[in-house]
């Protein structure tokens, strides 16, 4: 039985500039969602 190896931290990189895993990029994701909807949450009552 041949032991697997563990999986290399370049396979995890996203290849996106700024972030190191693809936890930072779901996080960002996600902060910029909330962002969104909190704008628009004040802006509807801004100019309704």
């Amino acid at each position: 039985m041949s032991a697997v190896p563990p999986p290399s931290d370049r396979d995890d990189q996203p290849g996106v500039p700024g972030f190191r895993s693809w936890r930072g990029v779901y996080v960002f994701v996600f902060a910029v969602f909330v962002a969104c909807v909190v704008a628009l949450a004040v802006f509807s009552r801004a100019f309704s």
